[in-house]
């Protein structure tokens, strides 16, 4: 069993009053854990103010748990919140240092590469790790080293002053305990940073029974501490001066009589007046005057022990005191008999760590500020020579004052790669602003902005808008590569924060200062991207003969020419032109049918939006294999680098997107709803909402769920106004199909109207990807017949320029259904022949299903009904059954 503190001295200390309900709640969670393997995990919260006994109630979990489970404790510090995964480190190295390479791998899988770096027990992968990722890679961790250790009790103390990287994790760990045999206990103070109280809010949500709030001690039970401490002779008198001295906080009280104990005096009425300064000698003033009384050397070891914070070092501490170890020893010795420190073990490590908290903030506050920062660089000194890297020791240098220091500056930058490399953005943040505060050097300073916007990419686009405007700004400024990196990051971080003119304003006026060839072809590339995904642009017809004239002669050798080509293709899919050549330029911007080397999903030069592209103009091209095989690439290319956050998100919504378009309807809800579930971690109304809704809002009109659409569209706000960028399929078209599912005609034609005013405006409109024709064509049948007409006529048109099955045989699926008799027979005939042929299972059990009725077939219903059925489209299915049923004269 691995411990975080003495259990022998949890049990022997003095017993706990008025804290029976408290005890009882975590003993009924052990009981749980230790009955079954396979029981549910449990939380335990116990909140309070400092002194009120959180740290001693954890003691007594632990000595209730010594001998029946394995227990893991870790603490927060008040000077140490600024180390990402600090608290979640100390949980589990003990046992994490126990195991081989090769056996955490065993038992991590997949995970090891991405939670290992954040552990501290890998070396990190070299790219920048999705925040996200990470924590999903340490829940899953814990979540199998519970299994290996069960009975497995956690214990965290002071979670207030934990790190947030940590924080995020115990939410998110939380979330999951009912699939986990663990036992969490947490004890924290309310704290005043709102990231962190949220996490806290989080985790005490998942608690059961709930989170106790403690109360400072009543005089009876002050009363009962005092004369089991002191002896059962201490009178009334004095035991209620020891309630009004100490206002009933409970470790006050127990430091209070443990002075008593030392100064010899009688617990009677004729004491109490000492009582006071007694006190005052436990905490505050007190207490440095009691440090200050050990001796010059005991003190200056005290200081340096505050300076590292938890899981004090000996060895460290005291060469940051200047000390021996042998001098180093006896000031340990002397700190320890002063009840100020206290020795522990972790795994086979000795530690030493501050008694309670509310010591260890008396003696940091105690040295004097200029004292304290000099022993701060004089940490970042220690803790580099004593081989740990850069990370371990920026936090000693945050608090260092500037001083013009180039060396320092690298060091932060360094520190900031190593944060990033294992998924901690703020941390990074924090050192490349500290490294900008020194100030750098002017050539330097453009550097370090580019990358304190790179750290903010994933977490905060404004903030990154920001720093890199400046580092574009800046004179001198970057140059070259970096320059063109630069401003296409902060165009894609405009375009995330919904300032697309803005980007494409950026794009285009740094490409007028360049030469032709690859960084200007970038740029170019990355405008008509930009603009390729503008809604609402207003000279769409313009841009795309801009864009044919510059791609259609490319050969496709680099990167940026395949890129042009993509958005060629794109571009031609969207506007309904002929579809053979659409994928033609597909395949031309891959090398032998794979993406090109720098072109992956999680390569940075391009991002994903261009990938995003690539797919749907095969998706609504008819070839949803290859669709299917490249959005599978990349959700497992963002699951191998632990990106579980926005990118997976939206390539799990693509991925869902194909398996709607195969009609494989029932998968792609799953899908969907899972894609849905990752963006909501992500943030609220983020652009992967957009698409991930539109798509499951198809999905189960398809399915015929037309109000759990309808909620799904409520709960995402799907409607106007829309996005400035475009969504996929076209949000107007299956909003207006939604309204008219659920009974809003009028308001479902207005949109439809909406959805052609905006194919229009784009000189043509592939009519699958925005099917708003043969919608509005129904819609009208009967109240404008002559316009109904006319709109299924000009699909028809559409579809077959665009030339796919799928296109051709929902335009006649259409047209059919405003005609009649013979007419009509043979136009779904003609359907049904061209959508079985077709990709699209789902439109083809349409088609079979509005034959077999309208020719009364009842061979055709059949192979409708298994056709839907097979699809999971539960509302076709169910209106080929009726008719089955019903229906009279069927041949």
């Amino acid at each position: 069993m691995t411990q975080g503190r003495h259990a022998d001295a949890a049990s022997s200390g003095p017993p706990l009053y008025e804290r029976e309900s408290e005890l009882a709640a975590a003993a009924r969670a052990l009981d749980d854990l230790c009955a079954d393997a396979a029981s549910s995990g449990s939380l335990v919260v116990y909140k309070g103010e400092a002194g009120l006994g959180k740290t001693a109630l954890l003691g007594q979990v632990e000595a209730m748990a010594a001998g029946r489970a394995t227990v893991w404790s870790a603490r927060g510090g008040e000077t140490v919140t600024s180390v990402p995964f600090n608290v979640v480190r100390q949980l589990l190295q003990p046992a994490l240092l126990a195991l081989t390479e090769d056996e955490a791998r065993e038992y991590f899988g997949d995970w090891y590469d991405i939670a290992g770096p954040a552990l501290g027990i890998a070396e990190p992968t070299g790219r920048q790790a999705d925040p996200q990722g990470v924590r999903d890679g340490l829940v899953a961790a814990v979540s199998r080293l519970a299994r290996l250790h069960w009975p497995l009790v956690l214990l965290v103390d002071d979670a207030h002053w934990a790190d947030l990287e940590t924080l995020e994790w115990l939410a998110a760990f939380a979330e999951r305990l009912d699939d986990l045999p663990v036992l969490v206990v947490v004890a924290q103070r309310d704290p005043e940073d709102a990231r962190a109280a949220a996490c806290l809010d989080a985790v005490s949500d998942a608690a059961r029974p709930g989170t106790t709030r403690l109360r400072a001690l009543t005089p009876d039970a002050t009363a009962g501490l005092t004369r089991a401490t002191l002896g059962a002779h201490a009178d009334d008198p004095f035991c209620r001066e020891v309630w009004a001295v100490t206002g009933g906080n409970p470790y006050e009280t127990v430091e209070l009589l443990a002075k008593m104990q030392d100064s010899g005096l009688a617990p009677q009425e004729e004491s109490a007046t000492r009582l006071r300064a007694l006190n005052r000698s436990a905490r505050g003033r007190g207490l440095v005057d009691r440090l200050e009384g050990l001796g010059v050397d005991a003190t200056r070891f005290a200081w340096a022990a505050a300076i590292l914070g938890t899981r004090i070092e000996p060895g460290l501490a005291a060469l940051l005191a200047g000390m021996n170890p042998e001098q180093a020893g006896r000031c340990a010795e002397r700190l320890l008999a002063a009840r100020i420190l206290t020795d522990t073990t972790y795994g086979d490590v000795g530690t030493l760590e501050f008694v309670h908290p509310l010591i260890a903030s008396a003696v940091y506050d105690a040295i004097p500020p200029a004292t304290r920062t000099a022993m701060h660089g004089q940490a970042a000194w220690a803790v580099t020579a004593s081989g740990h890297g850069p990370a371990a020791a920026s936090r000693h240098l945050l608090e260092v004052h500037p001083d013009d220091d180039p060396e320092l500056v690298e060091q932060m930058r360094a520190a900031a790669r190593e944060h990033l490399a294992v998924g901690a953005p703020e941390a990074a943040r924090r050192c490349l602003e500290r490294a900008l505060a020194e100030p750098p050097l002017p050539e330097t300073r453009p550097e370090v902005l580019y990358e304190l916007g790179c750290a903010t990419l994933l977490t905060s686009p404004a903030k990154t808008i920001r720093h890199l405007t400046a580092a574009l700004d800046t004179t001198p400024g970057l140059t070259g590569d970096l320059r063109v990196d630069a401003v296409c990051r902060l165009s894609q971080a405009l375009v995330h924060n919904d300032q697309l003119e803005d980007a494409l304003r950026l794009i285009d006026a740094e490409a007028e200062l360049l030469e032709p060839g690859p960084a200007r072809l970038r740029l170019q590339a990355v405008h008509f991207m930009w603009e390729g995904i503008h809604a609402g642009e207003e000279d769409s017809p313009g841009r795309s003969r801009n864009l044919a004239a510059l791609a259609d002669q490319l050969p496709g050798r680099a990167n940026p020419e395949r890129v042009l080509l993509i958005l060629r293709a794109f571009d031609a899919m969207t506007r309904g032109e002929n579809a053979e050549e659409v994928v033609e330029r597909c395949d031309r911007a891959l090398v032998n049918g794979r993406l090109a080397p720098g072109l992956g999903w999680t390569d940075p030069e391009w991002g994903f939006e261009v990938l995003i592209m690539l797919g749907n103009a095969y998706v609504f091209s008819d070839r949803l294999d290859r669709a299917e095989s490249l959005f599978t690439e990349a959700v497992r290319a963002y699951e191998t680098a632990g990106w579980s956050g926005g990118h997976l998100a939206l390539a799990q919504a693509f991925v869902g997107f194909v398996h709607r378009r195969r009609g494989r309807l029932t998968e792609a809800e799953a899908l969907l709803r899972e894609a849905l579930r990752l963006a909501d971690r992500v943030g609220t109304g983020l652009p992967m909402h957009w698409d991930a809704a539109c798509i499951l809002i198809d999905t189960l009109l398809a399915r015929g769920k037309p109000h759990e659409a309808l909620e799904v569209a409520e709960r995402y706000s799907f409607g106007p106004p829309y996005p400035s960028t475009l969504v996929l399929p076209d949000a107007h078209s299956v909003r207006g199909r939604l309204l008219l599912a659920t009974g809003e005609v009028e308001a479902g034609i207005s949109e439809l109207e909406a959805a052609a005013k905006a194919s229009m405006a784009r000189g043509g409109h592939n009519t699958i990807m925005a099917p708003w024709a043969c919608d509005l064509a129904r819609a009208l049948a009967l109240t404008d017949p002559r316009r109904a007409a006319e709109l299924a006529a000009e699909a028809r048109v559409q579809a077959e320029r665009f030339g796919t099955d799928t296109a051709i045989g929902e335009a006649l699926r259409c047209a059919a259904a405003l005609e009649t008799g013979q007419a009509q027979l043979t136009l779904y005939a003609k359907a049904v022949t061209y959508l079985e042929a077709s990709p699209c299972a789902y439109e083809h059990a349409q088609a079979r299903v509005d034959y077999g009725i309208a020719a009364r077939s009842l061979s055709e219903l059949n192979r409708g009904l298994t056709l839907a059925r097979s699809c999971g489209a539960d509302g076709l299915a169910a209106r080929a059954r009726e008719f089955l049923e019903t229906g009279r004269g069927l041949r």
